[in-house]
């Protein structure tokens, strides 16, 4: 995953700190609470290829993100713990 050009209204960006690939986020407006607990959407090169969405929802924080990557067999999301570094919102 890495980024990308179709985010759609992004309000920052960020660098993940492991491997260095650069993503940007929007606010997680999507209708009806859905995962409501994530008020970010992390834009994604997934390429929305096979029906997927190109973002994965997440709490961008300052210095790390929780990304929600996949779910479990109970439909609850697997996350996971990305630390950060050069947070950027945009104005």
């Amino acid at each position: 995953m890495a980024y990308l050009t179709y985010t759609i209204d992004p309000i920052g960006s960020f660098v993940e700190k492991d491997v260095g690939n650069t993503f940007e986020f929007s606010k997680n407006d999507e209708p009806m609470n859905v995962m409501e607990d994530f008020p970010h959407k992390v834009w994604v090169a997934s390429g929305q290829i096979g029906g997927d969405s190109g973002y994965r929802y997440a709490h961008v924080k300052k210095t790390v993100a929780y990304i929600a990557v996949d779910e479990d067999e109970f439909g609850l999301p697997v996350i996971e713990k990305w630390n950060l570094k050069k947070r950027t919102d945009y104005v």
